[in-house]
């Protein structure tokens, strides 16, 4: 796997001419990507590798430390770090449902490094549209850019379909983009054992928290370094304080609603409380009385019933417990509902009924 792996940017580097940059996120997965880059660059005589970091601002302590070291430490490294003004979603404040990531005039979590870039010249305030148009700085149609990512198929079965039989560059089914600028994602079929197998047998230097998630009991698909105000990320709150309890500090202090995510308690979406008769009626409580807009209350409404119409069998605990979690979190996109009906759609038939496991099933007819 490791062989493969540095044969693939081998390749990207000798294609695109050493018009490569790594997106670093400091996850364990960009972390291999980082090192593989700068081996193959400095190996084939292109000088420290590039890499880019759009920071979030409300990142663990241990994100920021593990950053400081490739931009401060590495010599076989060109580090970029994005410190600028962008907007990012607050999933624990339904009245006001964004993180102005490094605002101007506002309370920072820290201050901006030395050195960082500071000016968004992006035209846009969207965490996506910025990082894109980061990968694009360096892109041209005559010279198009290369972007290296951690991505990996076993993270998303949507992934594993993409990653596997949609090629953007040539033949390469790992890329995405063009033709300006094209996205690589070299350890793709990877696993997660490959990732801390390959960082150990190296004595690679990675981001200290997921020592703290190990001592804590997180199972290690569940690790998360990223920022903690995301929809996805909110299971970190509930440990934050402990881990780091600076930052929970200064995050409660920067983003209004972070404490009571965090005491809300992991029970509170996982036990119906005594107070009512059934998971409907406690989501239906929290919809009406935890969204303070209509819209909210509608989105959240057409959740509920998306799931009942596509996974119409569910069991009624399971249909409560992702919406009240979602509710909750604010979660008006549907992540955590689209991640659970990839899951439970596994067991299902066509028709869309739900068949207890080891049962066959059912056509259509």
């Amino acid at each position: 796997m490791f062989t493969s792996a540095l044969d693939r940017v081998r390749y990207i580097y000798k294609e695109f001419d050493g018009n490569v940059i790594t997106s670093n996120s400091g996850g364990k997965d960009s972390t291999v990507v980082v090192e593989l880059a700068a081996r193959v660059s400095v190996e084939m005589g292109y000088g420290p590798a590039r890499v880019q970091w759009l920071d979030q601002e409300c990142e663990f302590q241990a994100t920021v430390d593990y950053q400081r070291y490739l931009k401060n430490d590495r010599v076989d490294l060109v580090f970029d770090w994005y410190q600028i003004p962008f907007r990012i979603f607050n999933a624990t404040n339904h009245d006001y449902p964004w993180l102005n990531c490094w605002g101007e005039g506002e309370e920072w979590m820290r201050p901006k490094e030395p050195n960082s870039i500071q000016e968004n010249t992006f035209g846009s305030d969207r965490f996506y549209d910025v990082l894109d148009g980061m990968n694009r700085q360096a892109a041209t149609v005559e010279r198009p850019m290369a972007v290296l990512t951690g991505m990996r198929c076993e993270e998303s079965p949507t992934r594993r379909v993409l990653m596997l039989a949609n090629p953007a560059y040539k033949w390469l089914t790992y890329s995405k983009g063009g033709p300006d600028h094209y996205l690589f994602h070299p350890i793709f079929d990877w696993t997660y054992r490959d990732v801390w197998k390959s960082i150990f047998e190296n004595k690679w230097e990675y981001n200290d928290h997921y020592n703290s998630l190990f001592r804590y009991g997180i199972p290690p698909r569940k690790m998360r370094v990223s920022n903690f105000t995301h929809e996805t990320a909110l299971p970190s709150l509930h440990y934050l304080q402990e881990v780091e309890p600076e930052t929970w500090e200064k995050a409660t202090r920067r983003l209004a609603g972070v404490s009571t995510y965090g005491h809300i308690g992991k029970e509170s979406v996982r036990t119906l409380p005594y107070m009512f008769k059934s998971w409907s009626e406690y989501v239906t409580y929290l919809i009406d009385n935890l969204s303070t807009q209509e819209y909210q209350r509608e989105m959240f409404r057409k959740l509920e019933k998306q799931i009942r119409t596509y996974l119409p069998l569910l069991p009624e605990d399971e249909v409560g417990k992702v919406m009240a979690s979602s509710v909750i979190g604010n979660d008006l996109y549907g992540s955590n509902v689209k991640q659970m009906y990839v899951s439970w759609k596994k067991i299902y038939g066509k028709n869309g009924s739900y068949l207890p496991p080891g049962q066959e099933v059912r056509s259509e007819a």
